[in-house]
């Protein structure tokens, strides 16, 4: 499958690039507007692999406990483990043979990632916890010609406090994104996002959900690549109101230990299932600081812990096991 490029002939990966970069400046300028401190930036580079990154990091402002908005443009060889690990959600990744021995060539696969990965964690317990990442990955045989390509990505809400009234907000401004490319794409990338987004072990979900989606090529890239834009565009407007509103709420000692509970369920997911941390720790060089940076600093494991019936805490729970339509 040709590497994409656009009317103009600039590759796709070029216009990405250029995409997540001008988005990390736009997000961390507007998340800025309801915090008294700034985000400061860490520069990263692979050593003797291709390419690096920019992390953008706040941390014990007013309002954010926690938080980064990393970029990543790397290349490089995708080892053959790293093929076998992907190949499950990326039926168009194959591991090249030696075409002499019929064996797997030693160096894998030459690749190209960039994307954007957010993750948020306010003081307040009333606060969400957000999620954001875009990316484009590309591969090409050892000789050079082009393999495959897809996008994939999503956003999703956190909140360890249930306001229905956030929950439509959020999605339905997602949903406006993707509706005005095709209908089809906010049913079936929610259904996903409920699917990714579950804890197995506990079966519940991270959060109330959102958007996700992965291998997806089956557009032409330069649509692809302006949904992708859209669902950028979208995300600002649908979480800034929301912290604006909760951000000062008082809270309980009980209500921010339920909060560090709920942290403790993110922690899970994160090391146990999330892809783009697997897929960070498997790719040699790779920054390891920016990987975890989706983890709270502070998050709690309490024995067998279950909230009082009818609780609001409780309602919270009932959320995260059974998905809802909030999509106005």
């Amino acid at each position: 499958m040709p590497a994409p490029t656009d009317a103009t002939h600039l590759p796709i990966r070029e216009q990405m690039e250029a995409l997540i970069r001008r988005k990390q400046k736009e997000i961390t300028e507007g998340l800025e507007s309801v915090d008294t401190v700034k985000f400061h930036p860490d520069e990263w580079q692979r050593g003797n692999d291709g390419g690096g990154g920019r992390s953008m990091v706040i941390s014990n402002g007013s309002t954010f406990e926690k938080g980064g908005v990393n970029i990543s443009v790397v290349y490089g060889n995708l080892t053959p483990g790293g093929v076998v690990a992907m190949k499950n959600d990326h039926a168009d990744l194959e591991l090249p043979t030696d075409p002499s021995t019929g064996l797997p060539v030693a160096e894998g696969v030459k690749f190209f990632a960039c994307g954007l990965s957010m993750v948020i964690h306010p003081f307040n317990p009333h606060c969400p916890t957000t999620h954001l990442n875009y990316r484009y990955f590309e591969t090409w045989n050892a000789d050079g010609t082009p393999q495959t390509w897809w996008f994939g990505g999503g956003a999703d809400l956190t909140p360890s406090y249930l306001y229905e009234e956030d929950a439509e907000h959020f999605h339905t401004l997602h949903k406006q994104a993707l509706d005005k490319h095709d209908t089809s794409l906010y049913p079936k990338w929610k259904k996903w996002a409920d699917e990714y987004y579950l804890i197995k072990h506990r079966g519940e979900t991270r959060g109330i959900g959102g958007t996700f989606f992965d291998d997806f090529n089956e557009k032409d890239p330069k649509e692809i690549l302006k949904i992708v834009e859209d669902s950028f565009d979208a995300f600002l407007p649908s979480y800034l109101p929301i912290i604006k509103k909760r951000k000062d709420m008082p809270y309980t000692e009980e209500e921010k230990k339920w909060q560090l509970i709920r942290r403790g369920r993110y922690v899970e997911y994160n090391l146990i299932y999330d892809r783009g941390t697997q897929f960070g720790l498997r790719t040699p060089g790779s920054r390891v600081e920016s990987i975890l940076m989706s983890l709270p600093e502070h998050a709690s494991w309490i024995y067998n812990h279950h909230p009082a019936p009818g609780s609001r805490e409780a309602k919270l729970l009932e959320a995260t096991s059974n998905p809802r339509e909030w999509a106005k």
